[in-house]
């Protein structure tokens, strides 16, 4: 194996309890005196927007809130949420919620002062060198859901509203340069985000940790967090006031995100395309995915299902003491076991399968993905085979 690697680690994380109530501190030291707020509309009608807008008008910031963002954010929401960031001469972003408050939050920020498109930033090739360094304004994530770990990556997924395909916005400094991870905010969350929201962290740590290529930083997060979810997630189901079970996922989720820049593959190159052209939670296509895509995977993946199942201490180990855990926790989180029982069937198959050979994702699968691969495997998917 060659081992030579471009290796980038993420930002300043204020992690804890509470620490929620440091943000105007945490904005006056990144020189954001005029922030625009930028969440979801259901999250906008929460106490927990009001209260945060309130401490910092308290600390004398001019705030804006922008909530017109799609569950998956979409190019308007960003060329609106821009407009508005002119329009109140605002000189940083606090983006507030889940992936996709802040996968447009980081899109807003980034896309403020540029004269290119949004697509001209896609993830291909050298595009990112393309921006201009003083368009980008400053990012402070908070994130409110443990799943996408958004607050630690230097990507925003934004939807085509043309060709209803995810695209990835890539530049180094798109990642936020604080992130307040309060685990309280994700106290509020229903069971049944929870259980999609951890198990799209879950996704990433495995997906991350089965990517090939040489990156043992990646894939020591990406145990570690694997184990995070494999002993919180299910309390933190169960029970959602308890404190420790939610900073626990918050870790793992940001830990997904982390390691996932070494790689992804199936899941994700399918649920990205699933995701835009019927608007399913990304987190539940990933849950449902994962076990359709480790099969497939098999051959290649065999070591690291060993290790993986060494690791979270399984009663046995290998490959299939890791399926039946997965099935057994989407059971016990009440997740469908098929694409289809979600409503989605094969009708579109081709435009699925188009999206998903296009998705960056796609080229780091343990195996390659082609047309007939990927075809067979959703449809799997949808029939639960």
């Amino acid at each position: 194996m060659k081992l030579t690697a471009n290796w980038n680690y993420p930002t300043t994380i204020k992690f804890g309890p509470g620490r929620i109530v440091e943000l105007a501190a945490i904005c006056e030291a990144a020189g954001i005196r005029r922030p625009l707020l930028v969440t979801d509309v259901d999250l906008a009608k929460l106490p927990m927007v009001g209260d945060t807008r309130g401490r910092l008008e308290k600390a004398g910031m001019a705030v804006t809130l922008f909530s017109d963002v799609k569950s998956n954010p979409v190019a308007r929401n960003v060329i609106e949420g821009v407009q508005a960031f002119c329009d109140g001469s605002h000189d940083g972003v606090i983006a507030f919620g889940g992936g996709s408050a802040l996968d447009a939050g980081k899109a807003i920020a980034f896309m403020s002062g540029q004269t290119r498109p949004l697509w001209d930033f896609e993830d291909a090739g050298d595009n990112w060198t393309r921006a201009d360094l003083a368009g980008i304004a400053p990012t402070i994530a908070v994130p409110t859901t443990a799943g996408t770990g958004s607050e630690a990556g230097r990507v925003s997924v934004i939807t085509d509203d043309e060709t209803h395909a995810k695209r990835l916005i890539f530049h180094p400094r798109i990642m936020p340069v604080a992130v307040i991870a309060d685990p309280e905010l994700t106290v509020g969350i229903s069971p049944k985000t929870t259980a999609a929201t951890g198990m799209d962290a879950l996704a990433h740590c495995i997906e991350a940790f089965c990517a090939p290529g040489f990156h043992p930083m990646a894939d020591g997060i990406a145990l570690e967090g694997a184990r995070l979810i494999h002993a919180w997630l299910p309390i933190a189901y169960r029970d959602g006031r308890n404190i420790e079970a939610r900073a626990h996922m918050m870790a793992a989720a940001t830990m997904g995100a982390v390691a996932f820049q070494k790689g992804l593959g199936a899941v994700h190159s399918l649920s990205h395309p699933l995701g835009a052209i019927y608007g399913t939670h990304h987190g539940l296509l990933n849950a449902v995915l994962l076990p359709y895509v480790l099969e497939f995977n098999k051959k290649a993946i065999a070591e690291k299902m060993e290790r993986l199942s060494l690791y979270l201490r399984l009663e046995r180990t290998g490959h299939e003491s890791v399926m039946a855990w997965i099935v057994e926790l989407r059971l016990l989180l009440n997740i469908p076991a098929t694409l289809g029982k979600i409503g989605i069937d094969d009708s579109k198959v081709a435009e699925v399968v188009r999206g998903a050979l296009k998705d960056p994702t796609a080229s780091t699968n343990p195996i390659a993905l082609t047309e007939a691969a990927l075809t067979a495997l959703f449809r799997k998917a949808v029939q639960g085979q």
